[in-house]
C-alpha cells in the first residue's frame, strides 16, 4: 500500500543524477513523497537547522562545493564560520548538497542513493 505524501519528504534537484535515483528508490518502495524543488523554493535558515539537527551534521559538512560559488564566497576556507555558511545556503540554494529525504524513521543526505534505504 502506497505511503501518503506527508511520511517523505524529498528534497530534490530534477537535474540530479542521484536526486532522481534517490525518488526513484522511495517510489519503487510504494511510497509517494512530498517533493520540494528547493532551488526554486529556496531556504530558510530555520528549516536548514532543523534538517542538519535531525541528520546530525554541521552547514559545512552538508555545503556543496562542485558546481557552485561555494568557493568564489570563501566557504571552503577553514575561517568560514557555519553561520557564514547557513547564511550563504539562504542566498544561494545550490550550495546545499542535495538530496537530503525526511522520513519517520530519520533524516539524510541520500548520497550514495543507497542511503535512502534506511529511511524507507
Amino acid at each position: 500500500m502506497a505511503g501518503t505524501a506527508g511520511d517523505i519528504t524529498i528534497f530534490h534537484n530534477p537535474a540530479c543524477g542521484t536526486s532522481r535515483n534517490v525518488l526513484a528508490a522511495i517510489r519503487a518502495a510504494g511510497k509517494e513523497p512530498k517533493v520540494v524543488e528547493y532551488l526554486k523554493t529556496g531556504w530558510t535558515a530555520g528549516q536548514l537547522k532543523d534538517l542538519f539537527k535531525k541528520m546530525g551534521v554541521t552547514p559545512r559538512q552538508a555545503l556543496r562545493v562542485r558546481g557552485t560559488p561555494a568557493e568564489d564566497l570563501g566557504l571552503t576556507k577553514p575561517s568560514a564560520s557555519d553561520d557564514a555558511i547557513l547564511k550563504a545556503m539562504t542566498e544561494h540554494p545550490a550550495l546545499v548538497e542535495r538530496p537530503i529525504v525526511v522520513s519517520p524513521k530519520g533524516a539524510a543526505l541520500c548520497r550514495p542513493a543507497e542511503k535512502v534505504e534506511a529511511l524507507l
